[in-house]
C-alpha cells in the first residue's frame, strides 16, 4: 500500500489530516472515502487493513481525521454529527477536485451513519458500505449518559470515552437527537451494503436490521460473525475490506479492457503512457514496469528482473528434479539472483564501455542433510539448468511485424 499524506481545509478553514492509500500494482479505477468511528481516527488498525484489501482490488482509499480528532485541527467540543457530515462532503469534494470523483463511501460505527447522510449530498457516490453502524446517531448518547445531567445544567462536561477525555457540549446532544436516517434511506436510491456482527456489544445487530428494512434495493447484508465492534482481529477487518471490494464491483465504474489473449507463449501490451506493461504467459497474467526513477510506475518487475526470476526459478526446479531422481532429500531450495553490467574478467580494454557484459550473480541456499560431495554435485547441476544454458548460448531473436 502506497500512502500519501494530505492536508485539506474544512468549511471553517481548519486543516484536516488525511491519508490517500493507493494500489501498489496499478492505477486506481475507483476512489473511496472512509469515515472512522466516533472519537477514533484514520490510523485505527482496522481502517488500515480494510484500506489494504480495497487497494488490492484497484480502489484508492481517502481516510481522514474529523475536526478536532487525531492530527486534524479544531476543537472536538465544537463539533457534532452535522459537522462530521460537512467534513465528509468536503473530503469528497477534495478527492473529486484533485483526483477523481469518489464513487464509494465507507463508514464505521457513527461514521456509518454519517456516510449515509453524505451520500445523499454527493452525486458521484454510487455505493455505500456501513460497518457496525447505528440506525440513529443518538445511539452514541449512551456513551455520555453519565454526564448528561451535567451537560444539561452547565452546557458542557468532560467525558471519558475509550480511556480518553473529550469535552462535550450541549449542542452535540441536541444535534444527534435531531438526526434521522430513516427518511434519508427511504429517499435514497443508491446501493447499500450493511456489515454487522451479531456479537457487537457496542452497537447491537438490531440496528443493522432497521437500516436494512428502511433502505430500498439494491441493499445487502453481511454478518460479521465472531467480530467485535472495533474489528480488532486482523482477519475480520481484512474480510470486511475484501467483501466491500467484491460487492462494490457491481455498482462502481470499472473501465472494461479487451482481454489480452494470444496463441503464442507470451504476449505483452503497453499503451501510450509510462512503461507499465500487461504480460500474459499462457493463461497467467503478470505486470512488467520500470522504477519511478526512470519514468515508470514501479507496478511490477523490470524486464531484466523477470529474466533473473526465470533463471532463479529454473535453477531451483532443476536442483529439485535432480535431487528427487537421486532420492536426495532437499527440504527447501532458495535461489538469490542479482543482475548488473560489469567488465568481462578477461577484457583487453576495460575502459571501453562496450567491454561490459551482463552478469547474473546467483546464490543458492539448500535446506538439507546432504554431504559435501553431494552439495558440489548439486552446484554443478545448477549450472546445467536450461535457462542458464540459454543465457550462455548463441541466441537469435527473429522479429516480424504483425497486424493489429
Amino acid at each position: 500500500m502506497a500512502s500519501i499524506k494530505i492536508s485539506f481545509s474544512n468549511t471553517k478553514g481548519e486543516q484536516l489530516a488525511a491519508r490517500l492509500d493507493m494500489p501498489v500494482n496499478q492505477h486506481p479505477h475507483t476512489f473511496a472515502v472512509f469515515a472512522h468511528c466516533f472519537t477514533c481516527n484514520k490510523n485505527l488498525t482496522a481502517v488500515r487493513n480494510i484500506s489494504r484489501a480495497l487497494n488490492q482490488a484497484g480502489i484508492a482509499v481517502f481516510r481522514f481525521d474529523f475536526t478536532g480528532l487525531g492530527e486534524s485541527e479544531g476543537d472536538f467540543a465544537d463539533t457534532n454529527f452535522t459537522s462530521n457530515v460537512e467534513d465528509l462532503v468536503t473530503a469528497c469534494e477534495y478527492v473529486a477536485e484533485n483526483y477523481q470523483a469518489p464513487e464509494l463511501i465507507i463508514g464505521h460505527s457513527l461514521g456509518g451513519a454519517a456516510v449515509i447522510c453524505t451520500a445523499d449530498k454527493v452525486e458521484s457516490i454510487q455505493a455505500i458500505a456501513t460497518i457496525g453502524a447505528p440506525f440513529a446517531p443518538k445511539h452514541v448518547s449512551h456513551l455520555i449518559a453519565s454526564k448528561a445531567e451535567e451537560i444539561e445544567e452547565t452546557g458542557e462536561a468532560e467525558v471519558n470515552i475509550g480511556g480518553r477525555s473529550f469535552r462535550v457540549k450541549k449542542q452535540f446532544l441536541e444535534d444527534i437527537l435531531e438526526q434521522s436516517l430513516k427518511e434519508k434511506l427511504q429517499r435514497m436510491r443508491k446501493a447499500l451494503l450493511i456489515l454487522h456482527s451479531p456479537q457487537d456489544r457496542t452497537v447491537e445487530v438490531e440496528n443493522a436490521a432497521k437500516l436494512y428494512q428502511a433502505a430500498h434495493h439494491p441493499k445487502s447484508f453481511v454478518s460479521l460473525n465472531g467480530a467485535d465492534h472495533l474489528l480488532s482481529k486482523k482477519k475480520d477487518s481484512r474480510y470486511v475490506g475484501t467483501m466491500i471490494a467484491n460487492w462494490a464491483e457491481r455498482y462502481i465504474s470499472i473501465p472494461e479492457k479487451e482481454k489480452l489473449n494470444s496463441n503464442q507463449q507470451v504476449v505483452v501490451r503497453l499503451g501510450e503512457d509510462g512503461f507499465t506493461s500487461e504480460v500474459m504467459v499462457r493463461h497467467h497474467a503478470l505486470t512488467a514496469d520500470e522504477p519511478a526513477s526512470v519514468g515508470g510506475n514501479d507496478f511490477g518487475p523490470t524486464p531484466y528482473e523477470l529474466v533473473s526470476a526465470g533463471l532463479g526459478a529454473c535453477t531451483a526446479m532443476t536442483i529439485q528434479m535432480y535431487a528427487r531422481r537421486k532420492k536426495w532429500r532437499i527440504e527447501e531450495v532458495i535461489v538469490y539472483v542479482d543482475h548488473k553490467k560489469d567488465h568481462a574478467m578477461d577484457c583487453e580494454n576495460c575502459d571501453d564501455p562496450k567491454s561490459k557484459v551482463d552478469v547474473f550473480e546467483r546464490t543458492i541456499e539448500l535446506k538439507s542433510d546432504l554431504n559435501e560431495e553431494q552439495i558440489q554435485r548439486i552446484l554443478e547441476i545448477a549450472d546445467k539448468c536450461p535457462v542458464h544454458r540459454t543465457l550462455h548460448s548463441e541466441v537469435e531473436v527473429r522479429t516480424k511485424l504483425g497486424r493489429v
